[in-house]
């Protein structure tokens, strides 16, 4: 059988090492999964809506670091996937969108299905092409698998019209060669790290920002070497884009998650005077609080990232370094440690002392707030998270999507050890974390993965549950049921709304009916139960991770609204 524009695409694919294309197919992707059917290099991943079809993807890619690959169906296809686009795209996730778009004869009279889907994909991708003729198909996939592998990283979008996927190649004489990943570790200008170190050694009372980039570009380590030879906490982003852990939690100077409102921010940040910031975007706020100045105007800023655009963009800085993220803080602590006065290393040795008390402290202070709720049903949000903390492994993978109820928990009682293994919200568009365990736990599937997701979230994807069962993915979803949108009732109360300071809400409970998540889970053929003590939620995850199967614990949890997200 004689190769066509769809059997190339899948040459290239598969020679890059591509090894799942996660897809919902439609009749304009009916030559690629055709094609699936003589290639046992790639399989194709099943979802049943493209909210579960985006997330596993992006948690796949997140979690092995290498290219994720997704195929929707034409426009209405791309039109489900584009909330979860969103979040890939303010991730920075490499993933490799596709989309068959209508047959080219066709087109003009403006057939069934197509549309223009390149300037609908153009804002939350890196590229977005339609490619129109074969002979151009290779060059197209090196360059959009190029553009979304080089930092910073994100999502690019390629539309394949139905009969280029089914034009024959044979005739041509096509450039196949494997598409190559340019090496992008470039080392800061070695003037600003000298910059760099001499303000971090002259800082009295200095403190590290530390982001989700650190952890997608290898540098955990290296940020932990930094952070003791400067004797400096380290703080991770706001809960509204905290999204991969930079630092272990257990670490002493690990000095808990930012707030997420600007007024909070300053506060906190108020006693530093070097802030080193790396791996970040500084800041994506979510509300509009005044005082609006996150950042102190005494605080001097040294900020490092590999996209020139995020250095300085929203707030000043001191000193700016443009390079690879590993490279820039290696630099760092090599001038540090060849640079230190005996003076400034005791001044070191005396700040780790205190950070180390002040966050033992803080910890303490958390232990006794659960030990004063412990007796309570439903379970309070930091028994429920306490319940899960204690029985996880060392190197277990931790998805969130129930923001007001996870509150960083499991990072305030150090029960995060391994920084590689977390993965919480950055985009906030629902639906996402239920996909993103499944992906995660396929890339990882020696590791046990968990999902923490809130009751209306998951129902936003609660399809992936069948792919889960379907290519039996060993994944625990852990369900925090409030049976409500608890984020939006604390935005309102802090937006001053009328009714929700009197505790009215309109269109923010899931009751009447609510949902039942184990009949739900039941019926596609999964493990499902539903527990109310923390130790039988501990009992059930610990049942879970000794399966080889999928299975949900739903959970009731109080529903009290609360009045604030609290970041250590």
């Amino acid at each position: 059988m004689s190769k066509t524009g769809i059997d190339l695409f899948l040459d290239l694919l598969a020679s890059h090492g591509v090894r799942y294309i996660f897809g919902n197919p439609g009749s304009t992707e009916l030559p690629l999964n055709d094609a699936l059917t003589r290639d046992d290099r790639l399989q194709y991943i099943l979802g049943l809506q493209e909210v579960p079809v985006m997330a596993m993807a992006d948690g796949y890619s997140m979690a092995s670091g290498n290219l994720g690959v997704v195929n929707l169906h034409v426009c209405p296809g791309l039109g489900n996937a584009m909330g979860m686009l969103y979040n890939a795209f303010r991730e920075g996730t490499p993933l490799l969108v596709t989309a068959g778009q209508q047959d080219r004869r066709l087109y003009f009279n403006e057939p069934i299905l197509g549309g223009e889907m390149v300037e609908v994909a153009r804002p939350w991708t890196k590229w977005s092409v339609e490619v129109r003729r074969v002979e151009e198909l290779p060059s197209a996939v090196r360059r959009a698998v190029q553009v979304a592998l080089t930092p910073p990283t994100g999502p690019v979008f390629m539309s394949l019209p139905v009969d280029l996927q089914m034009e024959p190649v044979a005739h041509l004489d096509l450039d196949m060669r494997p598409i190559q990943i340019p090496n992008s570790r470039v080392r800061p200008p070695v003037a600003a790290v000298e910059q760099a170190v001499d303000l971090l050694r002259s800082a009295e009372n200095p403190a590290i920002l530390g982001g989700s980039r650190v952890t997608e570009r290898g540098a955990n380590q290296a940020l932990v070497d930094l952070a003791e030879t400067l004797g400096a906490p380290v703080i991770t982003e706001s809960g509204t884009t905290h999204g991969r852990l930079a630092f272990p939690s257990n670490h002493p100077l690990y000095g808990q998650g930012l707030p997420p409102w600007a007024p909070e921010i300053h506060e906190r940040l108020n006693e530093f005077d070097v802030l080193f910031v790396t791996g970040m975007d500084l800041f994506r706020l979510y509300i509009h609080y005044e005082p609006d100045q996150a950042i102190p105007r005494h605080v001097k800023l040294i900020h490092l990232d590999e996209s020139p655009r995020e250095i300085g963009k929203n707030f000043p800085v001191e000193i700016g370094l443009l390079g690879d993220t590993l490279a820039g803080i290696q630099a760092l602590t090599q001038g540090l440690k060849e640079s230190m006065s005996d003076r400034e290393r005791q001044a070191v040795q005396q700040r780790t002392e205190k950070w180390t008390c002040k966050h033992a402290n803080a910890r303490q202070l958390l232990i006794d707030q659960i030990e004063s709720q412990r007796q309570q049903l439903p379970l309070t949000p930091i028994c429920f998270m306490e319940a899960i903390g204690r029985v996880l492994p060392d190197n277990v993978a931790i998805v969130e999507e129930a923001v007001t109820t996870t509150n960083t928990t499991l990072e305030r009682l150090g029960y995060l050890k391994d920084p590689t293994g977390y993965f919480g919200h950055r985009g906030w568009g629902l639906g996402w974390g239920l996909g993103v365990t499944l992906g995660a736990q396929m890339a990882w599937p020696e590791r046990k993965v968990l999902g923490v997701l809130g009751e209306g979230a998951i129902m936003y994807g609660i399809q992936g549950l069948w792919s889960a069962v379907r290519y039996q993915i060993p994944a625990t979803i852990v369900v925090a049921n409030n049976a409500q949108y608890n984020i939006l009732k604390i935005c309102a109360q802090g937006m001053g709304l009328p009714g929700a300071l009197e505790g009215r809400y309109e269109g923010m409970d899931l009751v009447g009916p609510e949902t039942d998540l184990v009949q739900l889970a039941s019926s596609v053929g999964m493990r499902a139960v539903r527990v109310n003590t923390a130790d039988e939620l501990s009992d059930a995850i610990n049942e879970s991770f000794s399966s080889p199967e999928p299975m949900l614990i739903d959970t009731p949890i109080s529903r009290e609204t609360g009045r604030k997200l609290n970041y250590g």
